[in-house]
């Protein structure tokens, strides 16, 4: 019979909790993303957010440096010890749950002087013994506490994923930054290397009388324009580097390359997959929800607190004057007691606090709509910037090609005679800004589909 009395208690205990069972609220979730290429397939379930980031990223060199910085960044390793902290906070709520039993020992003796009524004497006192306490979680108190405390833990993991995610779009959107630096120093010397030799035959053509030192002059500009480039290059792309060593948790130091900008090369058209698949692989949704779990848990501890608390206590251990007597029957000493308490006036500081955990669940449920929100707008602005991005580069490679062709065919007219060089300065400068456009239109296209990639959730993915 105390046997299955016992098991009665346990699923008594078991199945009260007050509060509200969570329950994932109702979202709007579009059927397909806005920006959507017209050829894309708009009921395949594939994304591109499902792949796991070495193997979008071919580039031996931006891998190495992406799994430096996972391991090495201060981002990442301060929300592994948030995830440390949310398991201990865990550990400590889910042991209030069970009795708390503590133990002891004690001795003492006493030496007392003589006195006029009484001889002097010795008194000596050893104990030990077990005491219990426990407060029964009839209403769910503490299970609903340890609820919010594993959520918390859970919403600190998926608060780690985010942060993978959003430093794997950080490394590779710098590294690309940086090859698109040295695309435009490459450019830059080549120019300032074609303008050197031609100011050298304008100034041959001005010593022969064939052309005025105005040409010379103006030629010289070219020179110079190409020549004061270089330095700021030179300085955007060590600022560069060092942005790229602290994300990679190290000093500033030079960084290696890899593949160039052009041939870390993607595909024109990548799958988003379903809407509906983005509140489970969006880190940060998750972390959100997880946040709202434990906000709902939290109402439960609160409305617990208007019923009766009920605690049981006990104490058994043995007494003796002497140590050698001190485990026999007769030392031996036990009490066993319960207690309630329930609270009668405490000046609505308890409906206070019902209100207060129900607010702080409507602050993050509302958090956690905005999330979904945001979420979807990203999706959406990532895939018109990788499409628009496609065509503007497009329209700026044929325009670098037109410029191309009328440098030539303007240095062709000058050495003819046909000219002045006032047009060579024209169409040369024309063709060294196309350049250094169509160049950024390359970086452009490809820092969006990195965009695109974390905003499909993509990243955090081992």
């Amino acid at each position: 019979m105390i046997r299955k009395s016992w098991i009665v208690l346990v699923i008594f205990l078991a199945g009260c909790a007050v509060g509200p069972n969570y329950k994932r609220p109702q979202v709007a979730v579009p059927d397909v993303y806005r920006g959507l290429s017209p050829d894309a397939d708009k009921t395949s379930t594939a994304s591109l957010g499902d792949e796991k980031w070495w193997t979008l990223f071919q580039d031996e060199q931006l891998q190495s440096l992406v799994r430096t910085a996972l391991a090495d960044n201060y981002d990442v390793r301060i929300a592994a010890a948030r995830i440390l902290q949310a398991q201990a906070v865990l550990g400590i709520t889910r042991a209030d749950q069970f009795p708390t039993i503590t133990g002891g020992a004690a001795a003492a003796n006493q030496r007392l002087p003589r006195t006029k009524t009484f001889p002097p004497f010795e008194t000596s006192a050893n104990s030990v013994n077990l005491s219990m306490f426990w407060e029964l979680d009839f209403w769910g108190k503490y299970r609903r506490a340890t609820e919010a405390a594993r959520a918390q833990l859970l919403s600190s993991e998926w608060g780690k994923r985010a942060v993978i995610t959003s430093l794997v779009r950080s490394v590779a959107s710098a590294y690309f930054q940086l090859r698109e630096l040295d695309l435009e120093m490459e450019i830059s010397r080549h120019a300032l290397a074609s303008r050197q030799d031609s100011l050298r035959l304008v100034k041959i053509r001005a010593a022969g009388g064939v052309t005025s030192m105005l040409d010379v002059r103006q030629s010289e500009q070219l020179v110079y324009d190409a020549a004061g480039n270089i330095p700021d290059l030179e300085r955007r792309i060590e600022q560069q580097e060092n942005f790229i060593s602290i994300l990679i948790g190290k000093n500033p130091q030079a960084i290696p390359r890899g593949k160039t900008l052009l041939e870390n090369s993607f595909p024109p058209v990548v799958p988003a997959g379903l809407p509906s698949s983005l509140l489970e692989r969006r880190a940060d949704i998750q972390a959100a929800e997880q946040s709202l779990v434990a906000a709902n848990a939290r109402i439960g501890v609160a409305k617990a607190a208007y019923f009766p608390q009920i605690t049981l206590t006990a104490t058994a251990g043995y007494q003796s004057s002497a140590l050698t007597s001190l485990f026999t029957g007769p030392a031996g000493t036990w009490n066993f007691g319960g207690q309630l308490l329930q609270p009668i006036f405490e000046g609505g500081r308890l409906k206070s606090g019902v209100r207060l955990a129900e607010a702080q669940k409507e602050e993050l449920l509302l958090a956690y709509q905005q999330a979904i929100q945001e979420a979807f707008r990203e999706v959406s602005d990532a895939l018109i910037g990788y499409r628009k991005d496609q065509e503007f580069r497009e329209q700026q490679d044929l325009l670098t090609r037109s410029a191309q062709d009328a440098t030539a065919l303007s240095q062709s007219r000058y050495s003819g005679g046909v000219t002045s060089y006032l047009e060579v300065l024209d169409s040369d400068t024309r063709y060294f800004a196309a350049q250094l456009t169509l160049a950024q239109a390359q970086l452009n296209e490809r820092l969006s589909l990195v965009q695109l990639y974390g905003a499909l959730g993509g990243g955090w993915q081992q």
